[in-house]
Parts: C-alpha cells; structure tokens; sequence
C-alpha cells in the first residue's frame, strides 16, 4: 500500500516538529492508541487497536526514526504484531515546509504491507481503513498543535444568559476528519500507525 498527501497546520514549522517527536502528542492524535514509549531519541514503542471492517485488532510494535533533519522533516519506519490478525510493516517519510506566516505545510509519502487474515480482507478495504486513520491523525494532530481558536477562552468565559432549562445534546466520542493521510500510515506514527495498519 502506498500513500502520499499533505496537510497544512497552523503552527510554526517548529512547533510541528517538536510536536511530532512528542509521544504524548501522538498518543492523543493517533486513533486507537493505547500506549507509546520513548526508548531513544529515534526510538519508540506503542500498541494500537484498530477495526478494519469486521476484524478488531491490536498491534504492538517499535518505531524507528532515521534521517533525522530538524525542523525539515525525517523518515519513520515500523513493524507492528497484531497476533492472529496479522502483521504490518512499513515507513514513511515526513517533510515540513514553511507555509506563510504561522503556518507549515507537512507532505507525507508512506509504504506499507499487511500480511496474515487482515491482508485477506483485500486492499480497498485496507486502503480505505489507513485513508480514515490517516484524516483523524492529522485532524487531532492540528488542532493539538494550533491550539484552540482566538477568542474560545473568552467565549468560555462569557455567562450564559438565564432561560429555560435544556437537555444537553450527546457529543460524539470522536471528530472523523476529512480526506488524507497512520500512519497515517502518517506522518508520523500515522504515518506509522496508519501504517501499522495499517
């Protein structure tokens, strides 16, 4: 399976790069991620559970980081377990331009196999499973990353004119983004996580 894409962020190229070597940032931005540990500067374990159509995994796996080149970009590469399920493996390399003022354009290129009963549920259906993790770890990872809004604090702030009592509205458990990307088969762990998945 291969992947390219590119998502602009609003945040420094700085700031994105710090941010993508931060596991705890990943860990939020990553859907399904349960854990992830820095072993070295250019290593990282984590396990990750997904569902591709009708089949629940749980992969566990280490993450490599190697030409390394702050804050421009570098390559990740990984090989993830997921038991019965199968296996996955693959890389990706991440690239961060300047893109105006306050902002940084990130291009990914990600490569990656599924071997064992996931890789029999066929490629669209893979594809289309690492295209949305892809989107909800770049959509988590902006907004991390940005920040909230100009002006939220201060609408949070704002009293609520008195009226009549109202049922709150249920919130959905998680945002599903739009077009791109875990690993991802990310950037970065979507890069590699998609790509675990992938």
């Amino acid at each position: 399976m291969d992947m390219t894409g590119e998502r602009r962020i609003p945040a420094p190229r700085e700031t994105v790069w710090q941010a993508l070597n931060d596991p705890e940032v990943l860990k939020d931005s990553i859907p399904g991620c349960e854990t992830i540990e820095k072993i070295s500067d250019t290593e990282m374990t984590a396990r990750v559970a997904v569902r591709i159509g009708p089949m629940n995994a749980r992969f566990s796996g280490k993450v490599q980081l190697s030409d390394l080149d702050p804050p421009n970009g570098y390559t990740i590469s990984g090989e993830g377990q997921g038991g019965v399920a199968g296996f996955a493996k693959g890389g990706a390399t991440v690239r961060l331009a300047e893109d105006g003022p306050g902002a940084t354009l990130m291009t990914y290129d990600v490569k990656a196999q599924v071997g064992g009963k996931m890789a029999q549920l066929g490629a669209r259906l893979i594809d289309s499973t690492a295209r949305s993790m892809a989107d909800q770890f770049f959509d988590r990872f902006a907004a991390r990353v940005a920040g909230p809004p100009p002006g939220a604090e201060a609408a949070e702030a704002a009293p609520v004119p008195a009226g009549p009592a109202r049922l709150p509205l249920p919130v959905p458990a998680e945002m599903f983004g739009l077009p791109t990307w875990v690993w991802g088969s990310i950037a970065v762990w979507v890069g590699i996580v998609a790509l675990m998945v992938l």
